[in-house]
């Protein structure tokens, strides 16, 4: 009698092995990049937003013992920074806002309702 010739690698029972060990790599890659990268790139907004900037001042002039001309200099900083901020914040709104209006124009009003849902659970899970 010959011995069986086949490859190992057509072996139903091999494959199934190795795709349930990829799959769960797979899986396991993620839930850590999820958890670790993604988390630690959500950042908070920034500690000079309107009613910070007062309490960060007076938090920089006390800690680092600022002089006043170096206070002015820092509130001035702090000033450019708020409003660049605040003015990357609305150009991202629009942007969008635009993109949002360009899909809905492609969209039916069936697909609009679904993706007006999805961005919904967007929005609640990035609350979180």
């Amino acid at each position: 009698m010959l011995p069986d010739c086949t490859a190992p690698w057509r072996n139903p029972r091999v494959v199934a092995v190795l795709l349930l060990v990829f799959l769960s790599g797979a899986i396991a890659g993620a839930l850590v990049m999820r958890t670790t990268v993604f988390a630690s790139n959500r950042k908070s907004p920034p500690v000079w937003t309107e009613g910070g900037k007062d309490i960060s001042l007076q938090r920089l002039k006390k800690e680092l013992d600022l002089t006043p001309a170096q206070a002015e200099q820092v509130e001035t900083v702090l000033d450019d920074f708020m409003r660049y901020y605040h003015t990357l914040q609305s150009q991202m709104d629009e942007v969008r806002a635009n993109g949002k209006d360009r899909l809905f124009r492609i969209l039916r009003e069936d697909q609009r309702r679904k993706f007006e849902q999805m961005l919904e659970g967007m929005q609640a899970r990035k609350a979180r």
